[in-house]
């Protein structure tokens, strides 16, 4: 069972049950059964569209090693077999799933995109009429009549060796690649890659287990480039672009992607180098430990021999490094520079627009003159206006001011006269108080008495 096959299995809308149904010839029913037609189409267009995101498509060709193809499906004969089960056999119904997948755009036919000038992202994107055959025309004619006269179903369409572009796989790629270069504010240079440096950078942007194949990086390319607009691209060089930049490649760019491109080669040079001293050093110990001289002579000259190239890859690498970034500092210098322009160009349209100082002074002499005009209709207005005596406003107000402290006045008189009916009363019921007091005490003093009295006199009759 092949890696692709189980990935499909592995995917809830293929479960045992529904296998019979998925392999089988189910388009003949798309009229009697269009939900489940529907259900099964939409089972096989997602399983294989994200297999090919997850890597399980492989390419063909000897230079495909640790590659894999994410946003071409090749549909051939050996797709069948990859599919290939014992239970139900192969999928008989693949041709249609194509053909319904490129009805709906989400599959495209990757000798036509790459022909067809239109956008992906445009309503009038389609399959170009000119590439009907007269053949084919008169076929679809004769399919109509059949089902005119017949009355029958169209038959299952037989699976055509071809390419497709998974669309949604392509879009999720780009849409990547574009917040994985534009995020976190790179300068102008970073923006800049050749396209061995784009490869090596964005080549694992679906899946980090396997990187896009070499078809799947054309495609991109393309995509970005003439649909969606993200980058200019000119066969050699990439730029992503952005608001504030030439929208083509420059030499500029050109050059900054080769000085990026030699710097990645010296890395590697330089990190072969390390690891080759390392193994040659290991080897000499070796060579000596089995007393074995000329192999421990031969490792150190070569040692040495690699030691003096790892040097001059060093010193190449940090001369690289500098021009680098001297061009990314002068790149920052332009864009700065033409902030600077920029803004006193809008300055100067602002400065245009006042007038300058003398236009200002102006301004604000009228302003003060038209102010004045205003106090000076004010003045004229009030002496328009009825004449008031002032001794009669004074009087008035004296007036109003007695009448409000007479009533203040008899407020406080009458506050003070029920503070004292208050204090009367409560000396009233003080001296109650104290005479009931005296005369409870009264009686208890007679009582008392009377009790003394009582006791004296019955007191000598009881001891007789």
């Amino acid at each position: 069972m092949t890696t692709l096959l189980q990935y499909i299995l592995s995917q809830d809308s293929f479960r045992k049950n529904r296998l019979p149904s998925l392999y089988s010839d189910f388009p003949i029913h798309r009229k009697t059964n269009p939900e489940g037609y529907t259900t099964n189409i939409a089972a096989w267009e997602h399983a294989l569209t994200s297999a090919a995101k997850h890597g399980y498509i492989a390419p063909h060709g000897p230079a495909s090693k640790g590659k894999a193809n994410h946003l071409i499906l090749r549909a051939d004969e050996s797709l069948l077999r990859d599919l290939e089960i014992p239970e139900c056999g192969r999928p008989v119904a693949l041709g249609a799933v194509f053909d319904e997948a490129t009805r709906n755009r989400t599959m495209v036919p990757l000798h036509l995109y790459r022909t067809n000038p239109a956008s992906l992202r445009k309503p009038q994107w389609g399959i170009d009429t000119s590439v009907l055959s007269p053949w084919a025309v008169m076929s679809w004619g004769m399919k109509q009549l059949k089902g005119v006269v017949i009355g029958s179903e169209e038959a299952t369409p037989r699976l055509q060796a071809q390419e497709l572009v998974l669309v949604e796989n392509l879009k999720e790629a780009a849409d990547r690649v574009v917040k994985h270069a534009t995020g976190n504010s790179p300068s102008k240079t970073d923006l800049v890659y050749s396209k061995e440096s784009f490869v090596n950078e964005f080549s694992g942007i679906l899946d980090e287990g396997s990187r896009l194949s070499d078809t799947d990086m054309d495609v991109l390319l393309l995509y970005m480039s003439r649909d969606s607009g993200a980058i200019a691209y000119d066969g050699k060089t990439i730029k992503f672009r952005t608001s504030d930049a030439p929208k083509d490649i420059t030499e500029q760019d050109t050059a900054v992607a080769s000085i990026k491109t030699l710097m990645a080669t010296m890395t590697k040079q330089v990190e072969n180098l390390e690891n080759k001293i390392t193994e040659l050093n290991s080897t000499a110990k070796m060579a000596l430990q089995n007393k074995n001289r000329v192999s421990a002579l031969s490792a150190v000259r070569s040692k040495k021999l690699a030691e003096h190239n790892l040097k001059q890859r060093l010193d190449t690498l940090m001369q690289l490094e500098e021009v680098y970034s001297k061009i990314e500092q002068a790149t920052d210098q332009v864009q700065f520079v033409k902030v600077m322009e920029a803004s006193t160009g809008a300055l100067r349209g602002l400065h245009t627009q006042i007038g300058g100082a003398e236009r200002v002074e102006d301004v604000v002499e009228e302003l003060r003159e038209e102010m004045s005009k205003v106090d000076e209709v004010g003045n004229i207005m009030n002496e328009a206006g009825p004449q008031i005596d002032e001794t009669e406003i004074d009087d008035e107000l004296q007036e109003l001011e007695n009448k409000e402290r007479e009533e203040m006045e008899e407020k406080e008189a009458e506050a003070t006269r029920k503070k004292l009916a208050e204090l009367d009363s409560l000396q009233q019921g003080a001296q109650e108080a104290a005479r009931r007091t005296a005369a409870e005490r009264a009686v208890e003093s007679e009582l008392e008495d009377r009790l003394s009295r009582m006791s004296v006199e019955e007191g000598p009759g009881t001891t007789a």
